[in-house]
């Protein structure tokens, strides 16, 4: 393998993990109208996500960071011809960070009531116009023979990326839901059960229909054999049912654990599908992309790779750590017996 592939397969990781990590971040956002009860309950979903919401944007920012100094002229006209639906995912990741702080300004209900409503946008937005971003790099989008992007911001919707961006909706929802049933407890967390069970049909349907119709977009759109996107998607699928499955059995350790697999397999199926190009020319498939064409200089990618040798792992334990440090339960009192969706399953422990 050598070093551009390397790294093409390092920024597919870098995007899975922010994806993984703060899709339930965005899920959680997206409910806050709709599971609690009174004020109460809602601070203890933002205090569930408190912690951690921060240190998963690191993965945001190395993804990008590491495609502009690995890949600069993807970076370009990437960032170039998505210039509008990336200034649409700042204003909104803006808004939803400033919701966190602003929300505790006041006790006034009608201020926080506009300050939850600004994270629930701005967390659907996010995820909506990534998958509609990322789709449109596998579907094709308006390329001249330089590389730059020719078209305009309407280009970006077609079928195929309007379902992305309902994909991307819908699985972090479910993954957020399934989230709070191993994060809060009471009350609260029976409703977020309650919000899994409804969430996991649609989530699984569109996951589904989503990364089946990546694997045809390959084979149509960047000539690819439907092997090996097609193993990718399977294992998707096949994680989201089950994800589905362990809801419905309140086995909510196997169920969040099922759904983060599915949504890597999501991200791979893409990326699988994308490569050997990174970027596709829809008017004429000559003017694509491609990893080897994007690529820095040798020398700039074998630094890249010591240094990250060195970071990677250090992130990974520290955000590791994080998570244990916070693993506890939040929002009132734990429900006992043998009914109710907080109700431990056999091998769930009250902190995972």
């Amino acid at each position: 393998m050598n070093f551009e592939i390397f790294w093409f397969c390092v920024i597919a990781f870098f995007w899975a993990g922010y994806f993984v990590l703060e899709g339930f971040d965005f899920g959680v956002g997206m409910l806050l109208p709709f599971v609690p009860r009174d004020d109460a309950e809602r601070g203890a979903m933002f205090e569930s996500i408190g912690p951690v919401w921060d240190g998963n944007e690191v993965w945001l920012v190395v993804a990008g960071g590491a495609t502009f100094a690995a890949f600069p002229a993807w970076y370009g006209t990437m960032f170039s011809g998505f210039y509008l639906a990336f200034l649409l995912i700042l204003v909104c990741l803006i808004i939803r960070v400033v919701s966190f702080e602003w929300r505790e300004k006041s006790k006034d209900h009608r201020w926080r009531h506009i300050w939850m409503w600004a994270n629930t946008i701005g967390s659907a937005g996010i995820a909506f116009v990534f998958g509609v971003g990322l789709s449109n790099l596998l579907h094709g989008v308006p390329l001249d023979s330089g590389g730059d992007y020719i078209g305009n911001f309407w280009n970006l919707f077609t079928g195929y990326t309007v379902v992305g961006g309902i994909a991307f909706v819908l699985v972090f929802a479910f993954h957020g839901a399934i989230y709070l049933t191993l994060r809060t407890s009471g009350d609260l967390c029976a409703r977020a059960q309650t919000a899994a069970l409804r969430l996991a049909p649609p989530a699984v349907l569109v996951g589904a229909g989503y990364v089946i119709w990546t694997v045809a977009v390959a084979a149509d759109q960047n000539d690819k054999n439907v092997f090996p996107p097609a193993l990718p998607a399977a294992i998707a699928i096949a994680a989201f049912a089950l994800a589905a499955v362990c809801a419905y059995r309140q086995r909510s350790g196997l169920s969040f654990t099922l759904s983060a697999v599915g949504t890597l397999g999501m991200v791979a199926t893409l990326f699988t599908s994308l490569y050997p190009r990174v970027m596709v020319s829809s008017p004429d498939f000559a003017n694509s992309l491609t990893v080897t064409g994007s690529a820095s200089a040798h020398y700039t990618l074998a630094v890249m790779t010591v240094v990250a040798a060195i970071c990677v792992p250090a992130l990974l334990i520290y955000q590791g750590w994080t998570y244990h440090v916070f693993r506890g339960r939040v929002g009132g009192e734990d429900l006992t017996g043998d009914t109710g969706a907080a109700t431990a399953a056999p091998g769930d422990s009250p902190a995972t």
